[in-house]
């Protein structure tokens, strides 16, 4: 198994949140100036849907068993939904999504997901799994000690408690096919 890029995993992070690899890269902090407001708490929840989704249709592609392919499929379908349900609030709310200004997770992704294209076989089936359990790890994790303290708007909180389950559910399945790789 190689090291480095195979183990990245994105934090979803502001204000506070981190971005964070799993490689030796030391974690940077990401601080928008002017604080986690609900348009960026939005903007953020869409992006983590979309780089899901992406993550999720290379797998269903790249995945060596109908298992990892079937598991890709499902983030996608999962996080298109959950991310149109953000898009249908936002637009309801007529909020405006703002991601903020120094957002170095997008680069993260997209270093992520080059890693991921470049990675073949039973390599990509680990790359990914490892990449799924960090990456809703941080999530589960910025929802619940970052993004509902500081949301404002209750259909917004509601809608993100509404998720969290299904983040989980997703944890516990990538870790579920993580653990049969070592079998």
């Amino acid at each position: 198994m190689q090291q480095g890029a195979m183990r990245h995993a994105v934090m979803l992070a502001t204000a506070g949140m981190l971005t964070m690899s799993a490689t030796a890269r030391p974690v940077r902090a990401q601080t928008p100036g002017a604080g986690l407001d609900d348009p960026t708490i939005v903007a953020i929840f869409d992006a983590a849907n979309t780089w899901d989704m992406q993550t999720g249709a290379l797998a269903a592609k790249k995945g060596t068993t109908k298992e990892i392919r079937d598991f890709g499929a499902m983030l996608e379908r999962d996080h298109t939904k959950v991310r149109q349900m953000g898009r249908d609030l936002a637009k309801k709310l007529a909020v405006t999504p703002t991601p903020p200004k120094d957002f170095a997770m997008a680069a993260d992704h997209a270093a992520a997901m080059k890693t991921l294209e470049a990675a073949q076989g039973k390599a990509f089936d680990r790359a990914f799994l490892e990449h799924e359990v960090a990456y809703h790890r941080a999530v589960i994790d910025a929802l619940n000690g970052t993004f509902l303290p500081a949301i404002q708007n209750e259909e917004l909180k509601s809608l993100v408690k509404e998720v969290v389950p299904a983040f989980d559910a997703h944890l516990k399945a990538a870790q579920r096919l993580l653990d049969r790789q070592g079998e």
